[in-house]
This record gives C-alpha cells, sequence and structure tokens, in this order.
C-alpha cells in the first residue's frame, strides 16, 4: 500500500465504496454509522492529541483496499467466467476460425 494521504480523502472514498456495495441505503448501514463515528471520535482537536488517529487511518485505508479489490475482483469474474461448454462454431468464432462447410448444405 502507498502512502496513506489525507485522513478525509480516505474517509469519502471509503463511503462512496460503501454507498457502491450497500446500493441505495447505505446510511442505514452499520457500516456507515460505525465508519463515521470511529472518524469522529478519532480527530483531533485543539484539547487533546489522538494518538490512535493513524492507526484508525491505516486501518480505514486498509479497508478502502479491501472494498475496492473485492469490487474490481467481482466485475473480472462476471466478465471472465465461463458461461458453460460453448459450441464448436463458437469456439472456432473465438480464436479466429470458421469450420468447413459440410457436403448437403448442413452445416
Amino acid at each position: 500500500m502507498a502512502a496513506l494521504g489525507a485522513p478525509l480523502r480516505t474517509l469519502r472514498a471509503l463511503l462512496r465504496e460503501l454507498r457502491r456495495a450497500a446500493g441505495g441505503s447505505y446510511r442505514d448501514s452499520p457500516a456507515y454509522r460505525h465508519v463515521l463515528a470511529a472518524f469522529r471520535a478519532h480527530r483531533v482537536t485543539s484539547e487533546k492529541l489522538c494518538r490512535a488517529q493513524q492507526e484508525l487511518h491505516f486501518q480505514a485505508a486498509t479497508y478502502l483496499c479491501l472494498l475496492r479489490s473485492v469490487r474490481e475482483h467481482e466485475a473480472l469474474h462476471r466478465e471472465y467466467h465461463g458461461r458453460g461448454e460453448r459450441s464448436p462454431q463458437e469456439v472456432a468464432g473465438l480464436v479466429g476460425f470458421r469450420l468447413p462447410q459440410q457436403p448437403g448444405g448442413k452445416g
């Protein structure tokens, strides 16, 4: 994993991935509420310095990477997963060949 970047950017990207994963009502999900509560609890204020902020940011970036990877894996799986057995004509067309015509016009 590369540099962490800004915590606000990580939070926004994490919420965006949660929206993609959950669909329309993502704000009602426990994951959404937990992420926001954790970021609010670990922010730095003028009264105290939160030592766990970097730890929370690293965990959020790791979870963001997991959500993105799962989404991309599912997209690749849908695109390249086998669709069962194909006919000889379809397989020949995939590799750029044509099957010879059978005598009597049967093929």
